[in-house]
């Protein structure tokens, strides 16, 4: 007797839950042999809303966070991956096509990622901060802090490091984001949201949105709680239509060349100075 395939139908991931699309839209995904594979969830600006919420509402804890204890939680996440590195080789071969190899060395490289920018957590204001000269009896103090809340572009290619290079350097310096998947190979993101709610991550740190990126993309750059953004998936053109609507609350775009550097953490950050009379 034949049996019924049961369609995987993915849902969002926001504040830490797993609801679905307010709108109850989904769209199809298909592998790279053309057949079905899932119905990932279509974002409705409502469920932006609510994602940027729940990331302004996480963001006094994770930013006062102790810069050690944000390097020991992207650890964590990097020890859950490493626990499921089957299921993303086999979702990264189903939608991208390639080798069992290839898509091994991606987890591999992606994993690392997150330990890479574990490691920068309490590092940061040591190639940043200063203690600057001043004429007087003071001591003036400048260190860098997280910016707020940023959305962050997923590449689509290589789809899940394209996810987690753009994700690890916001929250690494404790910003909250929203994680804004690629639209043709999303499982990989979603499933890396599996693992962020089975981590030490608090709720609403990060939230995960599945959709259609010119949908998103406008709404983002027209939300004026969301301060920066990554736009490493996004086209030329739509970058442009994002600076542009997104200027009217002074957000921070940018593009990045280096795949991983400090530069990644640090332009989502701000310096804040501090000065200090100097005791008689």
């Amino acid at each position: 007797m034949s049996r019924i395939d049961v369609n995987k139908t993915y849902k969002l991931f926001i504040g830490g839950a797993f609801p679905r699309s307010e709108s109850g839209r989904v769209y199809e995904v298909k592998g790279a042999n053309k057949k079905f594979i899932a119905n990932p969830a279509m974002a409705s600006r409502k469920d932006l809303r609510e994602s940027v919420v729940a990331a302004k509402s996480a963001f006094h804890g994770w930013a006062n966070a102790t810069a050690f204890n944000r390097g020991q939680v992207l650890y964590r996440i990097a020890e859950i991956m490493q626990g499921r590195s089957e299921q993303f080789v086999e979702e990264i071969c189903a939608l991208e096509g390639v080798s069992n190899k290839a898509a091994k060395s991606q987890v591999e490289e992606t994993i690392d990622t997150w330990v890479w920018y574990s490691g920068w957590c309490d590092k940061l204001s040591a190639i940043s901060g200063s203690l600057n000269q001043v004429s007087g009896p003071f001591y003036n103090f400048t260190t860098p802090e997280p910016l707020g809340v940023v959305a962050v572009f997923a590449e689509n290619k290589p789809s899940l490091l394209g996810a987690v290079r753009t994700l690890a350097p916001v929250i690494s310096s404790g910003n909250t984001a929203i994680l804004i998947a690629s639209e043709k190979y999303p499982l990989p993101a979603i499933t890396l949201s599996e693992v962020l709610a089975t981590s030490d991550l608090p709720s609403g740190v990060v939230n995960v949105l599945t959709g259609k990126i010119s949908e998103l993309a406008s709404w983002i750059a027209s939300h004026m709680e969301i301060d920066g953004v990554d736009v490493a998936g996004l086209s030329k053109s739509e970058e442009e239509e994002l600076k542009l609507h997104g200027a009217d609350n002074l957000k921070r775009v940018f593009r990045f060349t280096n795949r991983n550097h400090p530069e990644r953490i640090l332009s989502f950050m701000e310096q804040k100075t501090v000065w200090h009379p100097i005791g008689i």
